[in-house]
């Protein structure tokens, strides 16, 4: 079972943009030298959220050639904000620049006040998003002499004479959709894809049984994947990136000590969300851009115990260990939670120090099973 961390950490005013820039190189330098197999960005724009997010293909570019070895992924592009153009461009460049390894997690988004800055409605935001992988899919497939590929959608429009350059390094760069539906689960199967399993059935989006839908979900893409035909070292390769995410994940020599300081990380997450909250109320002034769902406070049982992994060595192996015989092949680690203050960053150090030592160890020789 691989490992991999998502720099998801936020800045709290103007004057903190540039030491959380530099200090998430500096901790993914450390994740790189400690086991972690893939850095993994976010894709989150406006109001001081996560500002290497909004550009992370240019943060994972800078990272990738200072850690050449290392796998960049994407947790989620929200790809109603992007033009397909530009985005089948960004992954082709990225793709050679990285030699193939970049896993690019792909959704609709789950903010309208994110969707009202690119002038997309979050009711509409589904629809963009599939319109825009159509069209990229499209774009993949031109070549040179084609016909021109043409698209209005009435958010984008464009018309491509000629083909995308560069091409991709790979045959096709590696989408990785979120297997919540059962479209999503058949895209990634049927391309051969790996995919994002969630712990969380909507719209509850917490709750303290995980491993029961993480369970439902991955059976049902693993099912799909073996029925599409591909050959072994397909399945086998998107079954190893299979992804379970933790946005919190946090280590201590105890568990008792592990739990109090998750505790003061988590506090200061949910200030910060809080305050996010406000200005998507503005955004959600009218029914075009107004939420279903709603997050748990961070603070609660249900919030924690489907998106925070915590405890001693021992405590965090004994908890893997069920996604790791289930066939669960990456756990993603979100290790820098929250505003970035030094305090924050000594204990994200801790814990990549931690699960580098005395936990990746462990699983680091299982290999995830093919079933015949």
């Amino acid at each position: 079972m691989r490992f991999s961390q998502f720099l998801n950490a936020r800045s709290m005013s103007p004057v903190e943009d540039r030491a959380l820039i530099k200090n998430l190189e500096a901790h993914a330098t450390l994740a790189a030298r400690n086991g972690f197999s893939a850095i993994f960005l976010p894709d989150h724009h406006f109001n001081g959220y996560m500002p290497i997010a909004s550009d992370s293909y240019m943060f994972a570019a800078w990272l990738a050639a200072k850690l050449p070895e290392m796998h960049f992924g994407f947790s989620v592009t929200s790809t109603p904000l992007h033009h397909p153009v530009r985005f089948v461009e960004r992954i082709n460049i990225l793709d050679q620049l990285t030699d193939g390894k970049i896993l690019v997690g792909i959704g609709s988004g789950t903010t309208p006040e994110e969707m009202i800055g690119f002038g997309v409605n979050y009711t509409e935001a589904s629809k963009v998003a599939e319109e825009n992988l159509a069209i990229a899919d499209r774009l993949w497939a031109k070549e040179m002499d084609d016909p021109a590929v043409e698209f209005d959608t009435g958010h984008y429009k464009g018309r491509v004479l000629q083909r995308i350059a560069p091409a991709p390094y790979s045959r096709r760069p590696r989408l990785m959709p979120v297997a919540m539906k059962e479209a999503s689960a058949r895209r990634a199967a049927e391309n051969g894809w790996p995919a994002f399993i969630p712990a969380f059935t909507p719209p509850q989006i917490g709750g303290t049984e995980p491993l029961k839908h993480v369970t439902r979900y991955f059976t049902t893409y693993r099912d799909m994947l073996l029925a599409a035909g591909h050959p072994e070292a397909t399945v086998a390769d998107a079954l190893s990136w299979t992804t379970h995410t933790y946005q919190c994940v946090h280590l201590a020599e105890s568990d008792e000590q592990a739990r109090a300081e998750l505790e003061t990380i988590l506090r200061a997450y949910q200030d910060a969300v809080e305050r996010e909250a406000a200005f998507n109320r503005r955004a959600e002034s009218d029914t075009a851009n107004t939420k279903t769902d709603r997050t748990p406070d961070a603070l609660s049982e249900d919030w924690i115990a489907t998106w925070c992994l915590y405890g001693s060595p021992d405590t965090v192996a004994e908890h893997l260990r069920p996604y790791a015989e289930l066939g669960i092949g990456n756990i993603l680690c979100g290790t820098t939670t929250g505003p970035l203050t030094d305090e924050r960053l000594r204990l994200a150090n801790q814990t990549v120090r931690l699960l580098g030592e005395k936990v990746i160890p462990r699983f680091a020789e299982q290999r995830v099973a093919v079933p015949a």
